[in-house]
């Protein structure tokens, strides 16, 4: 006698709760024992505080109907809802978006008092960026001169891993994501330095932006990311 497969893993963790998908299935079906599963470990979830579940569908397009039907299934059981949904898979619009933030484009100008300069991906700017000048890019920013003026790194959204790296670190203003630096604040040698080829990051410990040696957070970064392998 054959076993049925299953068509939705249910695997608990301390955040939450993960829904794996089968991607090779009828969607109907994929749907049909979603409800089923969710119907029979109610009890696993219906008292409590609100569990948040994410969705893997593996290599499945999912539609922005399918998305919303998937939500109104889970929503509909007690105490969950739906944190993302995770598909392998992406539309070209999708496709065109993330390629366009891995893409430097190469500028050789000054950015003068009121030039606003601003691009999509990652910035190498071959030139200074005088007091009052403003550059900005959804990726990193990498100037090879003096930045005088106002950087903003990782635009799109809240990206927190972009970097800004100048010649000359001397800025009025940073901002990578949404974390803003507000030199009036700090002391004028945690903002600013003589060090040549200097970066500035998001430091998540303390949510604030730090400047140091471009090679030693090239080495803090690399160390960062070991640590986070899975």
């Amino acid at each position: 006698m054959s076993v049925r497969q299953s068509l939705v893993t249910m695997k608990g963790r301390k955040d939450g709760l993960v829904l794996v998908m089968d991607d090779a299935c009828a969607y109907e079906a994929l749907l049909q024992e979603l409800k089923e599963k969710l119907s029979v470990n109610q009890h696993l979830y219906r008292e409590g505080p609100v569990t948040s579940v994410k969705v893997q569908v593996g290599n499945r397009y999912i539609s922005e109907s399918q998305r919303s039907e998937l939500t109104a299934i889970i929503r509909s059981f007690d105490h969950l809802k739906v944190d993302d949904i995770q598909s392998n898979v992406l539309t070209r619009e999708e496709f065109e978006t993330e390629k366009s933030k891995e893409k430097i484009v190469s500028v050789a100008r000054m950015i003068r008092s009121g030039q606003v300069l601003s691009v999509e991906g990652d910035l190498l700017l071959i030139g200074d960026v005088n007091p009052g000048g403003v550059v900005s890019a959804t990726g990193n920013i990498f100037v090879l001169g003096a930045l005088r003026g106002i950087a903003a790194a990782g635009t799109q959204g809240n990206e927190r891993n972009a970097v800004i790296a100048a010649s000359i670190m001397q800025p009025t203003q940073l901002k990578i994501g949404r974390v803003i630096s507000r030199t009036e604040e700090e002391p004028a040698n945690e903002m600013k330095n003589d060090h040549v080829l200097e970066c500035a990051y998001l430091d998540s410990s303390v949510d604030k932006i730090v400047i140091d040696r471009l090679h030693t957070v090239l080495k803090k970064r690399h160390l960062s990311l070991l640590l986070t392998k899975p």
